[in-house]
C-alpha cells in the first residue's frame, strides 16, 4: 500500500483519477490500483449498486431550479471525507444522493425533500453483549448515550461491521452495513444491531471473533447521517 509522497502543485489528493484511487488512514495518504473485477459482485453488491442508480436517476429528474437550492443548502455541510478543511463542503448532489441512500436503509426509499439539516447531537455507543438468535445470526447489543435534550427517537444506529479472527486487523473492504432493530427509546438505553448470516457474509465460522465497527446516526426524518466513530471489540458465540 504506496503512500502518496506531496510535491508542488499537489499537496494531497484524494477520490480518483484513473485506474489510481487515493485514500487516507489516520490522516496519512495513500493510493491504489482500482480492482477490476471479473464477478459482477456479491448480491448485496449488486442491490446497493441498484439503490445508487436509482439515487442517480432521481436527481436527473429534478427540476434545475431545486437541484440549484440543494446546492444552497449543501454550502454550509462540511464533507465527512478529506481534505477536512472549513471552506470544503459537500454538494447538493451529494447530500440529495446520501439522503436517498439513507432513506434505503431505513427500508423507506423515496426521493428526499429539500430539508436544512440539523446538527447531531453528541453520541457515544459501547458495545454491551451478544445474543445468539439462531444457528447462524446474532444481535449485538449496544449501550447508546446522546444529549439528553435530544430527539433521541427520530435516529436509528448505523454499524458498518467487520467480523474476523481474534486479535485480527481491520479491513474497511469488509465492513458491511447493520441497522439497529429500532430507534433509540431514549438519550440512554440499550439498542439491539441483528446480524443475520454473519457466518456467510465474512466466511468465517469461529467460537469467538474480534468486531470491527464504524457506527453514526442515520436520522429518520431526513435520511442524513453523522460523522461515524470507531469501537472494536471481542465477542464470544460458544
Amino acid at each position: 500500500m504506496p503512500k502518496y509522497i506531496p510535491s508542488m502543485p499537489f499537496e494531497d489528493c484524494w477520490s480518483s483519477v484513473g485506474d489510481i484511487t487515493f485514500f487516507h488512514i489516520d490522516g496519512i495518504c495513500y493510493w491504489k490500483s482500482k480492482a477490476h473485477p471479473v464477478f459482477p459482485g456479491t448480491l448485496g453488491q449488486m442491490e446497493a449498486q441498484s439503490v445508487h442508480l436509482r439515487a442517480l436517476q432521481a436527481w436527473r429528474q429534478l427540476d434545475p431550479a431545486v437541484q440549484e437550492c440543494w446546492n444552497s443548502m449543501a454550502v454550509n455541510v462540511p464533507s465527512h471525507r478529506p481534505p477536512f478543511r472549513k471552506d470544503h463542503h459537500i454538494s447538493g448532489y451529494n447530500l440529495f444522493v446520501s439522503a436517498y441512500h439513507g432513506y434505503a436503509q431505513l427500508g423507506n426509499e423515496r426521493v428526499p425533500v429539500l430539508r436544512t439539516p440539523e446538527p447531531f447531537p453528541t453520541y457515544t455507543a459501547e458495545f454491551h453483549s451478544v445474543v445468539v438468535a439462531g444457528e447462524d445470526s446474532l444481535v449485538l447489543r449496544f449501550h447508546f448515550i446522546c444529549d439528553k435534550n435530544a430527539e433521541a427517537s427520530r435516529y436509528r444506529l448505523l454499524t458498518k461491521l467487520q467480523f474476523t479472527e481474534p486479535g485480527a486487523g481491520r479491513n474497511g473492504g469488509y465492513l458491511r452495513n447493520f441497522i439497529s432493530a429500532a430507534p433509540f427509546s431514549s438519550p440512554d438505553c440499550i439498542v439491539d444491531v441483528p446480524v443475520p448470516g454473519y457466518k456467510d457474509v465474512w466466511d468465517l465460522d469461529l467460537p469467538a471473533y474480534q468486531v470491527h465497527c464504524r457506527y453514526l446516526l442515520l436520522d429518520s426524518q431526513t435520511g442524513f447521517r453523522s460523522n461515524y466513530q470507531k469501537l472494536s471489540f471481542q465477542i464470544s458465540v460458544t
